[in-house]
């Protein structure tokens, strides 16, 4: 009896270890196939990103070498205290204001709207993703000639029903919303297919019952399309706040931060402070407090997906 239990028990134990070798065999294929990633992750984001850290505790400038003088908190502090950086900030916060609302909810328009008609859907997918596709100096040099004053395309319509055409890069109060127009119109694209792609996903079932239980389009929309396409939104949102507060190249070829700094913002700033004022140590500072604010949005958009699983 007890000759049994002890090849019972050797069977078994050559068994699990029959299924341990292919499971180390599997992870070490896994870990293998991860390798070049997490090298070039390393590479490209963590070793520059500790680095950054570790220069915004020094006076490191362009023009010496080597890290500089070790300042500790100095250029955080001088951060803080900074009229300049606080403004080009708020510059930040009010393109996020003017881009994020409009690119999500005309997205989530024009998905819809695509995702409903019955011709010509190639088409209408087509017009709203293409102006994504260009590079942003195409972008830009596109509305700058919209704007140009007595030349551009939206000021002579304006032109045509009597109303006169603002300095839309040259004004301060209008800079900044010529910029965001200009952006909804490039950038649109990425939030549409994200919708449309999350469109895709409702049952068709769903829609045909509410159709037999007399609902209109308009009632299917509001309270089944909106309230399925919950994740979406959320995700939508938080990618172009987080897109809106790092923006740079389209405010850079438009305006240069101008006129009189009225649309520099914190990317820019960072961009003067680094390399055209040689401060480096400063730049990294001010770019490690941006990265604290994107965090933050980040850490917010887990909360919200998490308690949206949680109420599933």
């Amino acid at each position: 009896m007890a000759s049994g239990t002890l090849t019972k028990a050797s069977t078994s134990t050559r068994s699990r270890q029959g299924r341990v070798g292919p499971r180390r065999r599997h992870n070490a294929a896994g870990a293998g196939l991860m390798a070049p990633f997490v090298i070039l992750y390393a590479l490209f984001l963590l070793v520059p990103t500790a680095y950054g850290v570790v220069l915004s505790f020094f006076d490191t400038g362009l023009a010496s070498a080597g890290v500089g003088t070790f300042v500790g908190l100095a250029n955080y502090l001088e951060a803080f205290s900074s009229d300049q950086f606080w403004l080009a900030l708020w510059h930040t916060l009010w393109f996020t204001v003017l881009t994020s609302p409009p690119l999500v909810l005309l997205a989530l328009a024009a998905a819809i709207m695509a995702n409903r008609v019955s011709r010509g859907t190639w088409f209408l997918r087509l017009a709203f993703f293409a102006p994504y596709v260009l590079p942003s100096s195409v972008l830009a040099l596109i509305w700058i000639w919209l704007y140009t004053p007595d030349l551009g395309l939206i000021g002579d319509w304006l032109g045509r029903v009597g109303l006169p055409a603002p300095s839309w890069l040259g004004d301060p109060n209008w800079a900044m919303i010529s910029i965001a127009m200009a952006t909804v119109w490039g950038h649109l694209g990425f939030n549409f297919v994200l919708y449309l792609a999350g469109l895709q996903e409702i049952p068709h079932e769903i829609y045909e019952s509410a159709s037999i239980d007399g609902a209109s389009s308009w009632q299917q929309i509001i309270h089944i399309t909106i309230p399925m396409l919950g994740r979406t939104t959320t995700l939508v949102a938080v990618l172009q706040v987080i897109g809106s507060l790092k923006v740079f190249d389209q405010v850079f070829l438009m305006t240069a931060g101008g006129p009189n700094f009225a649309t520099r913002t914190a990317m820019q700033f960072i961009y003067d402070y680094g390399f055209t004022n040689f401060r480096v140590g400063y730049a990294s500072a001010t770019s490690m407090v941006l990265f604290l604010i994107v965090l933050a949005v980040s850490v917010v958009w887990f909360t919200l997906v998490r308690r949206q699983e949680r109420g599933v």
